[in-house]
């Protein structure tokens, strides 16, 4: 009974997943010859038709990947490899240990990811190749894997083992000292990452002296950001796309604007992505989306511990019982097929938040112009798909579209 859920999960979500494809290829399409006019003011015809194709060929491969990666993950769970690989780890400890535990989820998610990476390989080199976007070399994306893998094993691993060894420690309350222990290093994470783990794959360099800087620091001044630096990343090397983002909080929080973005908009439209990027600081979003994702790592947890106690759940995938490791993994591999068809209203969060800062930004600015424009130039350099279908931007999209943002901001001048 498990498995035949499990499996009508799984085909549920695949089906949501090639329907909501094939209804925004379907739009694109019905859009490809006439633009609206709200899109054909965006866009020239040669970009929008580049744009256009680039979609189609996207989802295209998306498809392929989505029928692939649920091919994999029901050979998975239903062959009997896990369990296989379970009892082989747990030979190498003595009877009772944990790091064999630790060692196995590990192993088997570093294996489950194989099978995927020619369809990154592809991705990068074919399909964003094809439109002038990569910038990797096969070297470097083969070293960004071992990275990885490397920080893969010297961070889960140890973090892994204490999260299992508190099962064994806290009695039937693992779960509760587990969150407190997974949301403590998320935290931790937040000021660690662009310090230590970022320089591993990127170059971080404060924003050179000059015009732009004294412009952008004004701003950040003159908005109550009080920032220490900008720095600049070096996203270039692999990519075309541009972005830019917020990362840290409290002293250490900072804003990382890519060199692509930095040699594509003006610096009035600059000065406009970074009102942005500080609206979300100075709109609270930042606590409230830790808030919301510490509800749901509480949750999560509270699952897990529920699941591993049910001596259905562990036996049905051919573990032995009351098996916590398994449970972990099992959890990580399945919940995805239920949080899927609640990805619209985590959205609809996230959409709220990106209004927000638009209109922060666009009071920042004293008018919507530089927003608008920067948002304008971001699209048409990253050829965004400006037709979705409604559904499928509900379930795929975390930000409203671009037409979506420009009415709104038209509507608050």
């Amino acid at each position: 009974m498990v498995l035949m859920i499990v499996a009508v999960l799984m085909g549920l979500r695949l089906a949501g997943e090639l329907v909501l494809s094939a209804l925004n290829r379907a739009e694109v399409r019905r859009h490809a010859a006439a633009p609206p006019p709200a899109a054909a003011a965006i866009m020239d015809p040669p970009t929008y038709a580049k744009a256009v194709a680039y979609t189609l060929e996207k989802s295209r491969f998306g498809v392929l990947t989505e029928v692939f990666d649920t091919l994999v993950l029901a050979l998975v769970l239903f062959g009997g490899v896990l369990p296989v690989l379970f009892a082989h780890v747990a030979a190498w400890g003595a009877p009772g240990a944990v790091w064999d535990d630790a060692l196995f989820i590990l192993i088997a998610g570093g294996l489950l990811s194989i099978p995927g990476l020619p369809f990154e390989w592809w991705a990068q080199f074919r399909l964003e190749e094809k439109f002038g976007f990569n910038k990797s070399t096969v070297g470097l994306w083969l070293t960004d894997k071992l990275k990885g893998v490397a920080l893969l094993f010297a961070i889960g691993f140890p973090l892994l083992w204490a999260l299992l060894s508190l099962v064994r420690l806290a009695g039937a309350a693992w779960w509760v000292w587990g969150f407190a222990l997974m949301f403590g290093f998320q935290l931790l994470m937040m000021v660690l990452y662009p310090k230590l783990i970022l320089p591993l794959f990127n170059k971080l360099t404060p924003l050179p002296e000059g015009p732009l800087r004294a412009q952008l620091m004004a701003l950040a001044d003159r908005t109550g950001f009080r920032a220490q630096t900008i720095e600049v990343i070096d996203g270039s090397k692999r990519s075309g796309h541009s972005n830019a983002y917020f990362t840290g909080f409290g002293r250490f929080r900072r804003i990382v604007l890519f060199d692509t973005l930095i040699s594509q908009l003006t610096p009035e439209e600059l000065a406009a992505v970074l009102a942005h990027e500080i609206g979300h600081y100075r709109r609270g979003h930042i606590p409230k989306m830790i808030a919301l994702s510490a509800a749901m790592l509480l949750g999560g947890f509270a699952v897990i511990a529920w699941l591993a106690q049910s001596a259905w759940f562990d036996t049905a995938f051919g573990f032995p019982a009351g098996e916590i490791a398994p449970a972990f993994l099992l959890f990580g591999l399945l919940s995805g097929l239920v949080t899927f068809w609640f990805s619209p209203v985590m959205n609809l969060f996230s959409r709220k938040h990106e209004y927000e800062a638009d209109a922060f930004a666009r009071d920042a600015m004293g008018g919507a112009e530089a927003m608008t424009g920067a948002l304008r130039k971001l699209a048409q350099k990253n050829l965004t798909n400006l037709t979705p279908h409604p559904w499928f931007s509900a379930f795929f999209y975390s930000h409203p579209t671009l037409v979506e943002r420009e009415q709104a901001l038209a509507a608050r001048a």
